[in-house]
């Protein structure tokens, strides 16, 4: 009963902490890191400065936290990044990692699908071969069909997504790490804006489910904490009215690059992540 006992009164005793945590984090140093899924592919206006080819804009999730809770936001995400380019230069771009300093009290990371080629798989799956694929008014035909990824592939992006969590944690100490996990794409109950076969649906969702999972394990295994977007976002596909991410071919109302998420998603991953921190 006493074991039980003391949590209950801990946490009654922090009933008020939720508004002392945001507030405590003000002016704190933030570093975003990731993919296009952190960058915001095409859902508004780039951020003043940054590398084009990025695709980071200013009302992506990070940008978004940073200004609900008036952090130092320093955003490192860039679109087509692997978990490698996390730990290490990429081209003419220094490692993400390299933002986080010994100051920093945040850092977020959306990584891991395109080390899987979880893009790929999309695309491939959803090219009409009658119609190729459009890129900056250029056509090309469909590139060759994307199969799921190896066991061994899996395993190695896990190993590099804990490898990021501990050498953010020996840069920065003090640091809180959220891995926000990839929103759902694919839903269950496929529509016109999923145009995949059935057999491109099952991988997707499998992909899906296996990436969420190792990053849901790298982050219990290295003291971190991890946003279920993919759960949070099950029933806001490009299938439902409120859409947390689009299908293929896009919708021209909506702005956002085909199989990312919307503006709306990168908003409410922002609203969650204000919460999860409150938490």
């Amino acid at each position: 009963m006493m074991r039980l006992a003391l949590p209950l009164l801990a946490a009654l005793a922090c009933a008020g902490c939720a508004t002392t945590q945001s507030a405590d984090m003000a002016g704190a140093h933030y570093v975003a890191l990731g993919s296009s899924f952190a960058a915001g592919a095409g859902i508004g206006p780039l951020q003043e400065g940054s590398p084009q080819r990025c695709g980071r804009t200013q009302n992506n999730y990070a940008t978004l936290l940073a200004s609900e809770l008036r952090l130092d936001l320093t955003d490192a995400s860039c679109g087509g990044a692997r978990t490698e380019h996390l730990l290490g230069p990429w081209d003419e771009l220094p490692a993400q990692i390299d933002a986080v300093t010994a100051e920093t009290r945040l850092v977020t990371i959306t990584v891991g699908g395109n080390d899987l080629d979880y893009m790929g798989l999309l695309f491939s799956a959803s090219c009409d071969p009658a119609e190729g694929m459009v890129f900056d008014g250029e056509r090309t035909e469909c590139p060759p069909r994307v199969r799921l990824p190896s066991d061994q592939a899996y395993s190695a992006t896990g190993e590099r997504l804990g490898d990021l969590a501990r050498e953010i944690r020996n840069r920065a100490p003090d640091a809180i790490i959220v891995f926000v996990q990839y929103v759902t794409l694919v839903p269950e109950k496929a529509c016109a804006a999923i145009p995949i076969d059935y057999t491109a649906q099952a991988e997707a969702r499998e992909l899906a489910a296996r990436l969420a999972d190792i990053t849901a394990q790298a982050a219990e295994r290295n003291d971190a904490l991890v946003l279920p977007a993919q759960q949070l976002s099950a029933n806001q596909t490009a299938c439902d009215t409120e859409s947390w991410s689009r299908g293929f071919p896009a919708n021209p109302q909506i702005p956002g690059a085909p199989w990312h998420p919307t503006a709306l998603g990168h908003a409410e991953i922002a609203a969650e992540l204000a919460e999860l921190l409150d938490r």
